[in-house]
């Protein structure tokens, strides 16, 4: 990539926002940790570097510092809230702890008219997160902006193109960011914009043509929208010669593989190989109640029905899988191996044995980004913008045993719910929306008639990468619709609950 951003991450909770900014602004960005090797720097060729926040203070003995070869890559940098102190403390600035620390919003005063603050209004608002501040600065640097808790919320090398901030320019708070980062990008780096949907999507059927040559490639299409992008852009780079692999576990949403056939019509010559396996998924999950159980039988039984279909191909010599970008960045954990919530939704996987090699298209791309390719690519809206839905399917949907039953009762009334949040033009209004099986039944009543059946949770959160979740707030009244409509016609179902927990400290997935 001859037009990219370097950013070192030091652990902050904000790092992959600021690679989020940096490609909204058109320019490529990638996040490495923070003790990336100056050779692996040297290789990347940044054209500039941003040193991200950190939990940990400078003072700190354990602070995490970069390879010091990155003050010599003659390259523009700009520190922040860390990096700041990471840059004072390189040039002999002294960092201290905060009399009065600062978390939030705060107001900059611009002291000194600079490139960096260029159409910037002065007494602007920007987010503080720090517990050290800079005391004092040595003479090559300019203090370029205050607040009334920091003499120096930002400044500058003299002669070098170094900046700092203490604030974070890329959250949605700080509302001059956006303006901050782009003079750095393009004023102070002489940057240009080189990076959209259309030149990722001809970048990569260049790059999976060169990597795949002549070669057939086996790929797992779920129907997801990520599955789905791989499938539409491996598709465009090597027509038939990719071999898409469907899997019916009987725990997709309602018509699931009817759906996926409507969505790539527009690509005849995509032939897409189905295999029901429902009758095994379901065979084996029979009585099964804890949910860790339930993901490892689906996960394994997965890869089994994948293996033996991918057998029947065997002149095919790679696997092709929908990895994103913040699967594959480098996590930074400075307390050691954080707790398991649960085990990761996706099922799959690329297993050692089948002896196919790997390509992944989109793992330069963050979901809203995989969402633009696809526009790029020309699949239907209905597929871009298609909510995420876990790799084991209705079974983390339904709490307690599955039986075919049970999923039949759920597929129906989770498909209520989309069908009506598309009908009153709330479907792209909110991250992810679905309903939920409980094992609770409840009394109600049907015309004269006592019922006992069962209670449906319905679920719908608004999020950027599922990490946080805030509840989607929709209008009483299509929720109420909402739940007339599935106790009227989901025969098995007599009452509908809102799950209104944010994330956290409830998970978006029930199980």
């Amino acid at each position: 990539m001859q037009n990219m951003v370097l950013i070192l991450d030091f652990g902050s909770q904000y790092t992959q926002l600021i690679a989020r900014k940096i490609r909204e602004a058109g320019v490529y960005s990638e996040i490495h940790p923070f003790n990336t090797p100056l050779t692996k720097m040297e290789e990347l060729k940044p054209k500039a570097l941003i040193l991200s926040g950190s939990p940990y203070s400078i003072t700190n003995e354990k602070a995490p510092k970069p390879d010091p070869g990155i003050w010599n890559l003659g390259i523009p940098i700009l520190g922040i809230c860390y990096g700041m102190q990471l840059v004072g403390e390189h040039y002999g600035a002294k960092v201290a702890a905060a009399a009065k620390r600062e978390y939030g919003k705060a107001q900059i005063r611009i002291v000194s008219e600079d490139i960096l603050f260029r159409r910037v209004e002065n007494d602007s608002q920007v987010w503080m997160s720090h517990a050290d501040k800079i005391d004092s600065i040595p003479d090559c640097f300019q203090v370029i902006a205050a607040t009334a808790n920091s003499d120096h919320a930002a400044f500058r090398h003299k002669t070098l193109s170094i900046y700092a901030l203490q604030f974070h320019p890329e959250v949605h708070h700080s509302l001059c960011g956006k303006q901050i980062l782009h003079n750095f990008l393009f004023e102070i780096s002489g940057l240009k914009v080189s990076w959209n949907a259309g030149s990722f999507v001809n970048d990569a059927i260049s790059k999976i043509r060169s990597m795949v040559k002549n070669d057939k490639v086996i790929l797992g299409l779920s129907g997801g929208v990520d599955s789905s992008v791989a499938a539409a852009l491996l598709h465009r780079a090597i027509g038939e010669r990719l071999i898409p692999i469907f899997v019916d576990t009987g725990l997709m949403r309602y018509q699931e593989a009817r759906k996926v056939k409507d969505m790539f019509r527009a690509y005849p010559s995509l032939k897409i190989d189905f295999v029901d396996a429902s009758e095994l998924f379901l065979g084996r999950l029979q009585g099964i109640t804890d949910p860790e159980q339930k993901r490892k039988i689906i996960g394994a039984s997965f890869i089994e029905v994948f293996e033996a279909e991918a057998a029947k191909h065997p002149e095919a010599k790679w696997l092709a899988q929908g990895t994103l970008y913040p699967d594959v960045i480098e996590s930074v954990s400075f307390a050691g191996p954080s707790v398991t919530i649960k085990s990761h939704h996706n099922v799959g996987g690329l297993p050692e044995k089948m002896n196919l090699k790997l390509v992944e298209p989109l793992r330069e791309l963050f979901k809203d980004e995989v969402r633009a390719a696809g526009k790029e690519l020309d699949l239907p809206e209905e597929l871009v913008q298609r909510h995420p839905f876990p790799g084991p399917g209705l079974a983390v949907r339904i709490l307690g045993d599955i039986t075919a039953d049970k999923v039949k009762l759920l597929q129906l009334a989770d498909e209520i719910f989309i069908d009506e949040l598309h009908q009153w033009k709330l479907y792209n209004e909110t991250w992810q929306a679905f309903a939920v099986l409980l094992p609770i039944h409840s009394v109600g009543v049907m015309g004269d008639e006592r019922t006992y059946e069962q209670v449906c949770a319905l679920r719908a959160v608004n999020s950027v990468d599922g990490m946080t979740a805030e509840v989607t707030n929709f209008p009483f009244a299509f929720l109420m619709h909402v739940s007339n409509r599935i106790c009227n016609e989901v025969k098995g179902i007599s009452r509908v609950v809102y799950d209104i927990s944010s994330k956290p400290p409830a998970t978006i997935e029930w199980e």
